[in-house]
């Protein structure tokens, strides 16, 4: 199959300076509409590649994901989310960007294009076997994923992918690839937009599943949370109070007492 890069091509709107801002905001969110759609024909890959990170992390491993500019910073928003929503370690899930932590604010110039950085980041974390290497890139062609990706397969290191282009070489590079075909942007090649739209509900799905599969939310309810503010500590109270039936003085007691949710409710239960 010939590789057509979708996210490049046309967007199917013209004369977009012309439109008036009600129009503007209409047609990207007529855009913005087909996003989810094109991510449910990808569910039965990513299920694949989820049941994979499941065992690995079961048994010691870790998450990595490696992107260039937007995607590399999708992936880190994901992986820094993942500790004070489940309680788990910072370690577990990692991001990594092209340029290192400088690009994510600014750009680093030709930074995505090093055939070695990719791997040398990875080889920093002493990425191995146990653990799962997702690059995430809209295009599918970024040196910096690709590249590390190759590494990986040369090591057994078990690979996924992200991206918004069918038959792409990151796509082929990839163990266990998600492709999510949004096709043209509204504005054309801006693939910040629909491509990484469609990035960031994938990497939702990712670690929201495989922590639920790992234990970390009980019920409906983030059980494992990280109490870092005032409302975060309030959500837990209530927890507690639901789940317990109890007041909620009892329930910030516990809380005071245990630091954490799942504590107050296994103590309390246990008759601690």
């Amino acid at each position: 199959m010939r590789f057509i890069k979708t996210t490049e091509q046309d967007s199917k709107y013209n004369h977009l300076e012309k439109m008036t801002v009600s129009e503007l905001l209409s047609n990207i969110n007529n855009e913005d509409k087909t996003v989810p759609l094109a991510v449910e024909k990808a569910i039965p890959q990513i299920e694949l590649l989820i049941e994979i990170i499941v065992n690995k992390l079961k048994k010691g491993g870790r998450i990595f994901y490696l992107g260039a500019g937007t995607s590399g910073r999708l992936g880190i928003v994901d992986a820094s989310e993942c500790p004070p929503t489940f309680g788990v370690s910072h370690d577990l899930v990692i991001g990594l960007i092209a340029g290192g932590d400088t690009a994510i604010r600014k750009a680093v110039e030709f930074a995505e294009d090093s055939l070695t950085q990719g791997w040398g980041d990875l080889k920093s974390y002493n990425v191995s076997t146990d653990d799962v290497v997702i690059g995430i890139a809209a295009s599918g062609t970024t040196p910096y994923v690709v590249s590390a990706l190759k590494e990986c397969n040369n090591r057994n290191i078990v690979t996924g992918c992200i991206t918004c282009n069918k038959n792409s070489p990151l796509s082929n590079t990839a163990k266990y690839p998600i492709e999510v075909i949004v096709g043209p942007e509204f504005v054309t090649g801006s693939s910040r937009m629909k491509a990484g739209t469609a990035q960031k509900l994938v990497l939702n799905m990712i670690t929201t599943t495989t922590m639920i599969q790992l234990g970390h939310i009980k019920g409906n309810k983030m059980i494992d949370m990280q109490l870092s503010n005032n409302k975060l500590v309030d959500r837990g109270v209530k927890m507690i109070m639901i789940e317990l039936n109890v007041t909620e003085e009892k329930a910030k007691d516990l809380l005071n007492k245990y630091k954490n949710v799942r504590l107050a409710i296994k103590n309390y239960t246990n008759g601690n």
